[in-house]
């Protein structure tokens, strides 16, 4: 069994004393593991880095064996390493993908949108828009997706201003009655419009991190949100 692939890295571990297990992100193939002979390798190592964007050939003898990888560096991602933000939302997507995919299965539609994330990661302060709805994109990828498109209660377009926890609408700022305080925000930026100040973007990660957390993390089995994604809102929140 064989095949190539692009994908980028989660997570890599010394395996033995040269070579090193890997964990990638694949377009076409998934989250996959796989051993590379000589990872620790003073020729290797150094791009075996997370978040390094790699070219990938796996071969096992049988399809459920863990295999071995080839691999050749296509971007390090370097940059980021001295951005504390950027830093913070790379290692948040890293272990969202690692806690949350089924090995093996793929996603093509959020790996594109994982590798535009990660690319204007390095680009600039003004990407936390686009973090924001990687989220939602995660979240429609599992099955969990948010429906923002109209109210639930009366259907309008306009003026959405809240998402019911239970259902994950949209819900219009006049029909929120005596409910608005169990109501989660819904600012623009959720919905890909306008400009976001940091209290929006504090505000779309609540209400993305409450669905993650209470209904997508829970129904596969595991424990509350991964510490580096609770470390990338409290930066945000905290205007870092």
């Amino acid at each position: 069994m064989d095949w190539r692939d692009e994908g980028f890295l989660l997570e890599v571990r010394r395996h033995g004393e040269s070579a090193a297990i890997i964990e990638v992100f694949t377009a076409a193939h998934g989250r996959h593991a796989g051993v590379v002979p000589g990872g620790a390798s003073r020729r290797l190592a150094p791009f075996l880095q997370p978040g390094a964007q790699l070219d990938l050939g796996w071969r096992a003898r049988l399809e459920d064996h863990i295999g071995t990888f080839t691999v050749e560096p296509l971007r390090s991602r370097a940059e980021l390493l001295g951005e504390r933000r950027a830093l913070a939302a790379l290692n948040a997507i890293r272990a969202l993908l690692h806690l949350t995919l089924p090995e093996r299965e793929p996603h093509p539609g959020l790996y594109a949108a994982t590798i535009g994330l990660l690319d204007r990661l390095g680009g600039g302060p003004d990407w936390p828009p686009d973090y924001v709805r990687w989220e939602l994109t995660l979240l429609e990828e599992l099955g969990y997706g948010l429906d923002l498109s109209s109210c639930a209660v009366t259907g309008a377009r306009d003026d959405l201003a809240y998402v019911s926890p239970k259902s994950g609408r949209a819900v219009a700022r006049g029909a929120a009655g005596d409910w608005v305080d169990r109501l989660l925000p819904l600012p623009a930026c959720l919905m890909g419009q306008g400009p976001a100040s940091a209290d929006d973007i504090a505000a779309a990660l609540r209400t993305t991190g409450h669905f993650l957390e209470h209904r997508l993390i829970p129904d596969l089995g595991h424990r509350p949100l991964p510490e580096a994604r609770r470390r990338l809102a409290a930066l945000i929140s905290r205007g870092d």
